[in-house]
């Protein structure tokens, strides 16, 4: 399944609405360890159809991190049915960002 890049306008209908659980990837563009993250998050999204996989980019969208209290980047959250399940902040293994899940 391909990434989705979150947004303000597309958060509610992507995030809070989905009908699967969804890993968000809190990222900023000038963070070496987030550039570390990406790659296993996009193998997320390519093995787990079962998880929609977002990525929320901090600088664009102030807000939103702030909403969800993101201080440092990466954060990842998983969330299921609108509500945060899990969360995690910095560079992890592909298990361990699975388990979030769990």
């Amino acid at each position: 399944m391909s990434i989705i890049e979150i947004t303000q306008e597309n958060f509610q209908k992507e995030v809070i609405e989905s009908d699967r659980p969804v890993l968000v990837d809190f990222f900023a563009t000038w963070c070496g360890p987030c550039k570390m993250v990406s790659p296993i998050v996009d193998q997320i999204a390519a093995e787990r159809p079962d998880i929609k996989v977002c990525k929320l980019d901090v600088d664009k969208n102030m807000d939103l991190a702030r909403q969800f209290q993101v201080m440092s980047v990466p954060t990842l959250v998983a969330m299921k049915d609108g509500q945060i399940i899990n969360k995690t902040v910095g560079a992890m293994p592909k298990s361990a960002i699975i388990k979030m899940f769990e």
